[in-house]
């Protein structure tokens, strides 16, 4: 794949947040894009105004018959019409990661993999790129909040990309920095046990180029198999590793903390998000960086503006009687993360968690692990399971983990919440999910405020 001689491009379900950066790619290198998803979006209206065509019903009429190139994602059903269209008539047709394979091939990559985490180190080392001056290439897996993207371009030839371990398709890469944030099980309807999916993980790991870094959580399982060149390890504040937080403060709804290194050291980095786990992620990028010889004072400056990432710890309300985040929190320790660093940012307030399972799998694969994290919490709203790309598991309900907690617990339907929400207030109020809670965010600050 010659990525410099295609001249239209169609993407069956461009609308995903992975797909629309590779969108925005082509589109800013002046590729005709066009493409397919089921619904329209926010992000789907983004990319028509930037000049992408986009229909939203599965009809060969739409598509677009010079397309030289088709990108579909892995979550496409195979039955699709457009797609085996395509594939029938002899098509170029590759997944989302075919791509960015050849972009980690031909330009200086860094990568990020990880159970979590990986969308905010991403985004932290692409905005240090870029606020630094530096500049890069950056393909992300969420919005940044400092310029409403998920995808932006440079003349230098970097790329960051977020390293999405769905459909083992992280494994094309090839890297010249690797971070390897966590080996926690997920997606086992893809990987069938954890020990295969920490197996994919090891072999990323072993696709770095030939005399480049990985940088990997401290105290990784079988952290003595991963990649046996350069490997640096990050730590919150565990000073055995290569890299750590020292001097931790929180300060309104942010923190203040000293990077060291055994080599160098960063003092009074200032991030204004919140999430201790966040903290750990400005860590990882940060030693990104100064690998990359960025100086100490453009970092400091980066990582202070740095605002975040729609859906991560972002604060929706912040006053001085109601707090409302709104996280795309969908594993247990993800919960965990967010429902602690929280409480600790706002102590001695009544917590109350709405929360949506994501995938029929995911919920009875680590059901335990949801009771326990969400029982953190004052209170818990249990949506119902989003279903995704999956079909109902008998017996597989948001009812599974409600049984196992011991906070207290109620399943509603979303109208059901603005409802409740006006009757009862919180004075700390967390939504989280990876599904269409996300719908609930407008009216529900409407309401808080």
């Amino acid at each position: 794949m010659d990525l410099n001689n295609i001249h239209s491009v169609y993407f069956i379900g461009i609308g995903g947040i992975g797909m629309s950066a590779i969108a925005r790619y082509f589109n800013e290198k002046g590729v005709k894009v066009s493409g397919y998803d089921r619904t329209a979006t926010a992000l789907t209206k983004q990319l028509e105004e930037e000049g992408m065509k986009i229909h939203y019903s599965d009809d060969i009429s739409l598509l677009d018959k010079d397309a030289n190139l088709v990108v579909y994602t892995p979550a496409i059903p195979a039955a699709h019409t457009e797609l085996n269209w395509y594939r029938d008539n002899n098509y170029e047709v590759v997944k989302r990661s075919d791509v960015l394979q050849e972009i980690t091939r031909t330009l200086f990559a860094i990568t990020v993999a990880g159970t979590h985490g990986k969308t905010t180190i991403s985004t932290m080392i692409a905005h240090i790129l870029k606020d630094s001056g530096y500049g890069c290439n950056a393909f992300l897996g969420g919005i940044s909040v400092n310029y409403n993207k998920n995808f932006w371009s440079s003349d230098k030839q970097v790329a960051v990309i977020e390293a999405d371990e769905y459909d083992r398709s992280f494994l094309k890469l090839s890297p010249d920095i690797a971070v390897l944030t966590a080996m926690d099980a997920d997606h086992l309807d893809i990987y069938g046990t954890p020990e295969a999916m920490e197996e994919a993980f090891i072999q990323y790991t072993h696709n770095i180029k030939p005399n480049g870094t990985l940088i990997a959580h401290f105290g990784l399982h079988r952290d003595s198999e991963l990649y046996a060149g350069k490997k640096l390890r990050y730590s919150l504040q565990n000073n055995a590793a290569n890299a750590y937080a020292a001097n931790i403060q929180m300060k309104n709804g942010g923190y203040i903390f000293d990077v060291i290194e055994q080599d160098w050291m960063i003092e009074n980095l200032e991030l204004h998000i919140g999430g201790m786990h966040n903290v750990e992620n400005a860590i990882a990028a940060v030693t990104v960086a100064h690998i990359l010889g960025i100086d100490g004072d453009k970092i400091r400056a980066a990582v202070a503006s740095f605002k975040g990432i729609k859906r991560r710890f972002e604060y929706v309300v912040k006053n001085d009687h109601q707090v409302y985040v709104d996280d795309y929190a969908h594993h247990p320790e993800e919960l965990k993360a967010l429902i602690t660093s929280a409480k600790a940012l706002f102590p001695g307030r009544k917590t109350t968690v709405i929360f949506q399972p994501h995938l029929f799998s995911r919920t009875r694969d680590l059901v335990d692990g949801f009771a326990a994290s969400l029982s953190l919490a004052d209170e818990v709203i249990l949506l119902p399971i989003y279903p995704a790309r999956e079909l109902p598991i008998p017996g597989v309900t948001s009812e599974l983990i409600a049984e196992k907690m011991t906070a207290p617990v109620t399943i509603m339907q979303k109208d059901e919440v603005l409802q409740w929400l006006k009757d009862n207030k919180s004075p700390l109020l967390i939504t989280a999910g990876a599904g269409d809670i996300d719908q609930l965010r407008e009216p529900i600050k409407q309401i808080v405020q």
